[in-house]
């Protein structure tokens, strides 16, 4: 993909390239380099490297030019030349490589790679979802089988991508016959200026032969990713700072890329106006409207922009005005490249990423738009995905037909369109997150330790708070799970929570209590602990999961005082037989012990009984009209200290 389409013009220079060398054979291609004139440039930092002349900075213009490009395979033989010469490089050129590394197919070199990018990147989110989600791949391997994937039939040599639904259209993007080839090549990626065609399409979306749409909407610049209103009267495209004849530029002279907004008048595309919130100084680009037309989805850099471009959007409001523009935040967008947003009718957003963990390049992405935010993220899988760039994805809901387009092996152009059919929908997911903090003073706990059990209480993960005192865990929809949280000087304590059948987030704050209980002979053990009861199933006598807990912190306190002996006694309430309810108890109170026997205790320090309704709390004995609520305060299991 031709990053000049992914807003990368007003970021080459982020990372500090420490000015141009001042050797005379470089200084040529250095220029053409700054001027973004990547395909010249590489052609002179090649024949001065094959000559055996080594520097640092010509590696690193070398293979940056090719990245751009998208020459993964190239990119990589340079970073790895860089690398060869100093391994101490800013931290965003052992992304790229890992990112180039993906793509030739050497992932265990690139997760190297990955690893020291995250050992030398504070706070970067793209080494944070890498360290919290190791397992990518598999979960890219899980989402895959789900597309049938063919040549969409309209692709040229050159460079075809971005594609629309207009009415019975498809409208796209190419570099093919764009008029005065041979003076209009653009030097970043050697290729012609791009315009949008046209292609009829029939109700399976097979395009027909694609012809240049005639109007004022194409330039002698690039034009890109339309997105048409449901009323096909009003399109947002992407082009080049160039209206009414004149090209705009920003303070380095470089021409960005605006969205620009036009209506159809007698049949023609006309009024071609900027939108308010572009700018000369940053790019927008890749409009996508949202399912009501009241918000516009787009890709930028402008300031605010956490990474190299940001996904935002904006209100519309009824008189044709617009908000201010609003980043998608943290959840969505990373350090690297976010653009080609698309919304479908089920508030569903479709982006590409080379941020977020994927194949290489860029990946293509879905989350769901919430009232809240955005949901989960999650890789579309490697049927639509490579390790090239695969980008600008759109869908129709109804027969899951749609178009993305790729650089991948096997195309006709630098850049291809790729018609699919979604055969199955992508599994529910959900995130699991929370907050831990002191109950008492609301505190942020950090470096607890927080731990995930299915209902079955086998643990499933365990993470350590970071310094926000934030935990979170992948889960599975609609399942059950247990999330324990312990830390030094706190109470353990463990809460059950139900996930929602469809994706999202689901936030679980948990609260600890300071521990520092003073007990001694007599007094019950599980008020310290706040344990009301040990479960068993109904009518019987075996320890339930949820119960392991519970008997975990007793079992501690014993090892913790050897001396220690307890009684064990277990109560029923009034609702059976009293003969029953004596003899279900006293299996209770025996199973109790038999578990803290088999896990270490000396039979010598326990005794036990059951109790039945012998000893009830309150008054619901029988006949007693009483709530559940008051039958289960006197349903508990006691541990008396006997000796200490």
């Amino acid at each position: 993909m031709k990053k000049y389409i992914l807003l990368y013009l007003t970021l080459i220079s982020v990372f500090s390239f420490n000015g141009y060398s001042q050797k005379n054979k470089t200084a040529s291609a250095d220029k053409k380099y700054d001027n973004y004139a990547y395909i010249d440039a590489i052609k002179t930092y090649e024949r001065i490297a094959e000559k055996g002349y080594k520097s640092e900075d010509l590696f690193k213009k070398l293979a940056n030019s090719f990245y751009f490009n998208s020459e993964f395979d190239k990119a990589a033989k340079w970073y790895g030349e860089l690398f060869a010469m100093n391994s101490e490089v800013e931290p965003e050129y052992y992304y790229r490589y890992a990112q180039s590394l993906k793509s030739t197919g050497n992932t265990v070199k690139a997760n190297q790679i990955l690893d020291l990018f995250n050992q030398k990147s504070k706070n970067d989110t793209r080494a944070e979802r890498y360290e919290a989600d190791r397992n990518y791949a598999e979960e890219i391997k899980a989402n895959s089988g789900r597309y049938h994937v063919e040549d969409a039939g309209i692709n040229s040599k050159y460079s075809d991508y971005g594609t629309a639904f207009y009415q019975n259209k498809l409208i796209f993007t190419s570099a093919r016959d764009t008029g005065s080839l041979g003076q209009r090549k653009h030097k970043w990626t050697g290729e012609y200026f791009t315009n949008l065609y046209e292609s009829d399409i029939d109700k399976d979306f097979n395009p027909a032969a694609p012809k240049k749409i005639k109007s004022k909407i194409n330039s002698k610049f690039h034009e890109s990713t339309p997105a048409f209103t449901k009323d096909g009267k009003t399109v947002y495209f992407t082009r080049n700072n160039y209206i009414d004849g004149k090209k705009g530029k920003d303070g380095n002279r470089t021409t960005l890329i605006k969205i620009y907004k036009a209506t159809l008048e007698n049949g023609k595309w006309d009024n071609i106006a900027e939108l308010p919130f572009d700018s000369n100084n940053y790019s927008t680009a890749h409009p996508a409207l949202s399912p009501d037309e009241k918000t516009l989805y787009f890709a930028s850099d402008m300031p605010g922009t956490m990474g190299q471009s940001d996904l935002y959007k904006v209100t519309i409001d009824g008189n044709g005005g617009y908000g201010t523009p609003e980043n998608l935040g943290p959840a969505i967008n990373t350090e690297g490249k976010e653009t080609f947003p698309y919304v479908t009718d089920e508030n569903e957003i479709y982006f590409a990423s080379d941020g977020h963990p994927g194949l290489g390049g860029l990946d293509i992405f879905v989350a769901k738009i919430e009232e809240n935010g955005i949901g989960v993220v999650q890789n579309v899988g490697a049927d639509i995905n490579s390790p090239q760039d695969d980008f600008a994805f759109i869908i129709d809901s109804k027969s899951r037909k749609g178009f993305f387009s790729s650089n991948k092996e096997g195309g006709m152009g630098s850049d291809d369109i790729y018609k699919f059919l979604e055969t199955k929908r992508l599994q529910c997911i959900q995130e699991l997150s929370g907050i831990i903090t002191d109950a008492l003073t609301g505190v942020i706990l950090s470096g607890a330790k927080v731990s995930l059990y299915d209902n079955q209480m086998r643990l499933k993960g365990s993470v350590i708070t970071d310094q926000a005192g934030y935990y979170t865990f992948a889960v599975e929809c609609g399942k059950i799970y247990n999330v324990r949280a312990e830390k030094n000087d706190y109470t353990t304590k463990e809460v059950s929570v139900t996930i929602a059948s469809e994706n999202g987030k689901t936030n679980l704050p948990i609260a600890l209590d300071k521990s520092g209980c003073q007990v001694t002979i007599g007094d019950d053990l599980g008020k310290c602990f706040g344990i009301k009861m040990i479960y068993f199933d109904l009518d019987k006598s075996n320890i339930r999961a949820e119960a392991a807990l519970d008997l975990e912190k007793i079992l501690d306190v014993l090892n913790q005082y050897p001396a220690m002996k307890l009684d064990i006694r277990s109560h029923t309430d009034s609702r059976q037989t009293h003969v029953y309810n004596e003899q279900l108890s006293e299996r209770r109170a025996k199973s109790t012990i038999k578990w803290l026997v088999k896990n270490g205790i000396a039979p010598n320090r326990l005794t036990g009984k059951g109790y039945g309704e012998t000893r009830l709390i309150n008054g619901c004995s029988d006949g007693v009209n009483c709530t559940e609520e008051q039958h289960q305060m006197n349903r508990r299991s006691e541990f008396i200290i006997t000796a200490l």
